[in-house]
């Protein structure tokens, strides 16, 4: 099973880049996507290759699919909202941040779930479904990480949360 990110221009890369890390040191297969297979442009300048074009990767490969924030203009069409239903219908995982939840509400994705567009909450998990506000992505990390079981056990999560969250230092 692979772990899919969307990459599009503008795709904020801050947002990801903890949840990112969490999947690659727990051994995670990560692919990185765009609608075209394109590089792409960062919000924050990075260029970055995509290793593929989204309709190459088989729907129902795709544990988890993550979308960044960003100006959603590229990926926010029919072709891309069929795709994530059908990764979603396939039981896999989809996360997304700030504008990226757009998407998924557009795709009709957020019509039975929880989600931060319809509760005050900055990161919610409904349905497989986990969404956040932009400055949730820390919170955004440890949930999607919780979602996959990639804490050994609670003290791992703890000292996770003490690290990123609470910036305290870890021995």
């Amino acid at each position: 099973m692979k772990t899919m990110v969307l990459l599009y221009d503008t795709s904020c890369i801050y947002e990801i880049v903890i949840l990112n890390y969490f999947l690659n040191a727990t051994g995670k297969e990560m692919i990185f996507v765009s609608p075209e297979g394109n590089p792409v442009m960062a919000t924050e300048g990075y260029r970055i290759e995509a290793e593929d074009r989204l309709d190459h990767v088989n729907p129902g490969d795709v544990e988890l699919l993550i979308i960044p924030g960003g100006d959603i203009t590229q990926i926010d069409t029919p072709e891309v909202w069929e795709y994530l239903k059908n990764v979603h219908d396939s039981n896999g995982r989809i996360a997304a941040i700030c504008a990226g939840v757009d998407v998924l509400e557009h795709a009709g994705l957020l019509e039975d779930a929880e989600s931060i567009h319809s509760c005050e909450k900055d990161v919610v998990t409904s349905h497989r479904i986990t969404t956040s506000r932009a400055n949730g992505y820390v919170d955004f990390a440890i949930e999607v990480a919780k979602q996959m079981e990639l804490f050994e056990d609670e003290a791992d999560l703890q000292e996770t949360i003490a690290f990123w969250r609470e910036f305290q230092r870890v021995e």
